[in-house]
């Protein structure tokens, strides 16, 4: 006798003969996705949109009690001495974490987190982020990435800031700001950073990186983008640190 069973029948017949309770296929959960945690809220997470510029996640000398990720900005860390003399210890950017020693037993922030433009951070708690380091083998690799590469940085800052002028250290800045590091276009155009926190972060005076921008523009490395809302950087701003 010819089978007549249709496809649908014969799915039916066969696990209508698996023993009770066999699932028909073992379903996989879904993969973690370290960047989907960090930009979605969840428990122990709060979305903060700052909408104000020179608007502060923290101060120094707060309790650090929690962990933050910038999804999208700017953020400057500042460091005040006992004298009062301010000084800009970094500038970080989408992709980056701040106050990540909170982890390793800091009691306190030891800088100031101030937005520089619009931006959208998420706020993790200590222990949701000391949970989820123990549990997802891929978060952590994303944060020991980013704390390697901090250091790796940290280490050239030093080095650049003991050994070079100041506007190869300006110059420098800018096209770690732009990411010439990363990308093969000729251009790159990075927000509007003010003169005076640019002379913080390399350590001179902003009459004199008013100047060493000025000389930038005459030379055809950079421009200045219409009502000052940034900078457009040129790859050959690189001849400035290594003369052709």
């Amino acid at each position: 006798m010819p089978n007549d069973l249709s496809p649908s029948r014969e799915l039916s017949s066969l696990t209508s003969r698996l023993p009770a309770g066999m699932p028909v296929a073992q379903r996989q959960p879904p993969q973690f996705n370290p960047k989907t945690f960090l930009e979605q809220p969840s428990e122990g997470k709060v979305t903060l949109q700052c909408q104000k510029k020179q608007q502060t996640l923290f101060m120094q000398g707060d309790t650090a009690n929690a962990v933050f990720y910038i999804v999208k900005g700017l953020v400057k860390l500042t460091v005040v001495s006992p004298q009062g003399e301010e000084a800009v210890v970094a500038i970080l950017e989408s992709g980056d974490f701040i106050g990540e020693a909170c982890l390793v037993g800091q009691a306190v922030y030891m800088t100031t987190a101030t937005c520089l433009n619009p931006s959208t951070i998420v706020r993790i708690s200590k222990p949701t982020m000391k949970r989820m380091l123990l549990n997802e083998p891929a978060l952590s690799e994303l944060v020991m990435s980013h704390l390697v590469t901090r250091n790796a940085r940290l280490q050239e800052d030093l080095v650049d800031h003991l050994l070079n002028t100041a506007e190869k250290r300006l110059a420098r800045m800018l096209l770690l700001l732009a990411h010439f590091e990363e990308e093969s276009t000729p251009e790159r155009v990075i927000p509007n950073i003010t003169q005076e926190t640019l002379a913080e972060m390399v350590g001179t005076t902003r009459s004199r990186v008013s100047f060493f921008l000025n000389r930038f523009k005459r030379l055809g490395f950079i421009q200045y983008m219409n009502n000052n809302t940034g900078y457009q950087v040129h790859r050959s701003l690189v001849n400035v640190i290594r003369p052709i």
